[in-house]
């Protein structure tokens, strides 16, 4: 079992028994290195709230919640401004569920949740491959002095699985050195097949939100115009279905940015998509 410590779990349409299933949700309320607009943390308890106001069925997999067999666990409580603590016990609980033979299913929080995340998996894979969606790089190795940094996460995790085995999808923003990053290792992807190098790997999906249009996802720490729109992000799901996929993650809502309450309800769509792929 996890060691947490954890606050709610209230997910829709999970299996209540953490032994019988085969997903973990975590969530990871952490947004302490956000460069711009801070309020992720609030994102996991908001995003089960609206959970309830989905159908637990999936027209564009033809499956409900409860055939992926997840199990919410609930929030981790994180030592409020330490990060290193922080990502600490996201790494040691998530190596908890692999060894329990488990997938991790996390719910940000900023997007460095996902760097402990990969260092725990890579404990227990060796062929470990990204796929990346986001508006940003996030290839910066420090931001202002500070190497722990969403802007830097994929560089940091590149460091684990090689940029080799990186695939990135809705890139449109980062800097120069960023971008000859991706143009030196080829981690940009723009068609369906540029993931196909991917296949035969154990793949872990990262979903930072604002990957999506502003216009349809305004509740973000760092919104970019030029996005995705849902339907082409579900295209891409639909692609990675037949893909390894060993976890995965949903990073960067900040609700309160969206007083309507539209960008959470997305997510919370986002995430179910996501489920059933996994």
């Amino acid at each position: 079992m996890l060691t947490g410590p954890f606050l709610d779990k209230n997910w829709i349409g999970q299996n209540p028994d953490y032994e019988t299933s085969k997903v973990v949700m975590l969530g990871l309320p952490f947004d302490g290195t956000v460069s711009y607009r801070p309020g992720s943390r609030f994102a996991p308890e908001q995003i089960r709230l609206a959970s309830w106001g989905l159908e637990d069925y999936s027209p564009y997999f033809d499956k409900h919640l409860e055939d992926v067999n997840f199990h919410d666990v609930g929030d981790l409580e994180f030592p409020l401004g330490n990060t290193y603590k922080s990502l600490d016990l996201i790494e040691k609980n998530v190596s908890e569920i692999y060894r329990d033979g488990k997938k991790v299913f996390g719910i940000g929080g900023e997007h460095l949740v996902t760097l402990p995340e990969i260092k725990a998996i890579s404990k227990f894979y060796k062929d470990l491959a990204i796929v990346h969606f986001d508006a940003h790089t996030d290839l910066r190795e420090e931001y202002l002095g500070e190497e722990m940094s969403h802007s830097a996460v994929i560089r940091h995790c590149a460091d684990i699985v090689g940029a080799e085995n990186i695939r990135q999808i809705g890139i449109r923003s980062g800097m120069k050195e960023e971008f000859e990053f991706m143009k030196k290792h080829n981690t940009l992807a723009k068609k369906f097949t540029d993931l196909e190098v991917l296949k035969g790997k154990k793949l872990f999906v990262t979903v930072d939100l604002d990957v999506l249009d502003p216009s349809i996802m305004p509740g973000t720490g760092t919104p970019e115009s030029g996005g995705l729109d849902f339907n082409t992000l579900i295209e891409w799901f639909k692609y990675l279905k037949d893909f390894d996929i060993i976890g995965a993650d949903v990073v960067e809502l900040a609700p309160d940015y969206d007083t309507s309450g539209v960008s959470t309800a997305v997510a919370t769509k986002v995430i179910r998509e996501l489920l059933m792929i996994l």
